[in-house]
């Protein structure tokens, strides 16, 4: 989520810290969550080394949020305003980074944002990490890499009204990707029959993922305004004192009433979210030649790890990860 456009530091820490207290983009919860989402579709032999370091794939999905904190550069990589490139942006602007810096200059994409060419260059990246056999940086790259298709199949992470601020919707941001996730998430369904598919355009993939948020923005909107009617402010907001300052958000219990209105659209994208993260991983794997990633198991599976995957397998499919205490992104501090 963005909290504003600020050009000095302080400012960028101050908008920093209020992020990763109210949303952090996808929110907590569902970043960690299609990453954990993402392992089940791996194939055979990708997913023994996913699932042996989940702990760390779905922790760490949050981390280019905080890195947002005190790096400067990363704040644009997390979304791109479609309607500051021109009319019909999403399908007329080059799909690598290098054609873009031509026609746009670079100063423009750090102002307006460039997601897709993150994520095609972390998507390199890994493949290259696949490609060394390098452990840490297989799991370095494919945790952000994992966070930035997240960010790119959010509405809101397209558009120059990111936040309602120029709807009078200020704020729908957080309720959108955050508090409608984490007051129904225990009704969504996690799991689409999805099994990673090998992309041979990435760079289509990623773009048709925009494209299709961006066409969600209208019904985002129209949603928020129709759940407000006949709903008081009292209902509708809280105020909340943070970093010495008021500030107006919506509350849980309006997060409800959004979200029944918005139907599956929050739930779709979260299962597209980590459709998309299987694939890249899969695609980089592929790409880097299928190394034998059991090599980089600090040691093999043991009998009753491999119990423990085919029932956390067997609950992934048959959606009950949340009922059967699965879900790691409960497990960890500041879901909510």
């Amino acid at each position: 989520m963005r909290s504003g456009r600020y050009k000095l530091s302080v400012f960028l820490m101050i908008a920093g810290a209020l992020l990763m207290v109210f949303c952090g983009s996808w929110g907590f919860l569902v970043h960690r969550t299609v990453n954990q989402l993402a392992i089940y579709e791996l194939p055979a032999p990708m997913k023994a080394f996913f699932w042996t370091n989940r702990d760390s794939v779905v922790s760490q999905s949050i981390r280019p949020d905080v890195r947002r904190n005190t790096d400067r550069t990363e704040f644009p990589r997390h979304f791109i305003d479609l309607e500051a490139y021109g009319d019909s942006a999403a399908w007329k602007m080059p799909m690598s980074l290098p054609e873009a810096v031509g026609q746009y200059t670079l100063d423009t994409l750090h102002k307006y944002g460039y997601v897709p060419y993150v994520v095609l260059e972390v998507k390199d990246r890994l493949t290259e990490a696949f490609r060394r056999g390098d452990k840490d940086s297989i799991l370095y790259y494919a945790i952000d890499l994992g966070h930035y298709i997240g960010d790119a199949n959010v509405p809101l992470h397209s558009s120059i009204n990111y936040d309602g601020q120029l709807s009078g919707q200020r704020g729908i941001h957080a309720l959108w990707e955050s508090t409608v996730p984490d007051q129904l998430m225990d009704g969504y369904k996690l799991r689409d029959g999805h099994k990673a598919q090998y992309l041979s355009d990435p760079a289509a993939s990623v773009w048709a993922s925009v494209r299709r948020a961006h066409d969600l923005l209208q019904q985002l909107f129209e949603q928020e305004r129709q759940a407000s009617v006949g709903v008081p402010d009292s209902v509708k907001y809280r105020v909340e004192h943070r970093y010495g300052r008021d500030i107006k958000v919506y509350t849980p219990a309006f997060g409800k009433i959004y979200g029944a209105r918005l139907g599956s659209m929050v739930n779709d994208q979260l299962l597209r979210s980590a459709d998309q993260i299987a694939d890249f991983w899969y695609t980089a794997w592929v790409d880097a030649g299928r190394p034998d990633l059991d090599v980089l198991l600090s040691i093999p599976l043991t009998k009753k790890d491999k119990k423990e995957l085919r029932l956390e397998s067997k609950a992934y499919r048959k959606n009950r990860l949340i009922k059967k205490q699965l879900l790691l992104a409960r497990k960890y501090p500041g879901w909510e």
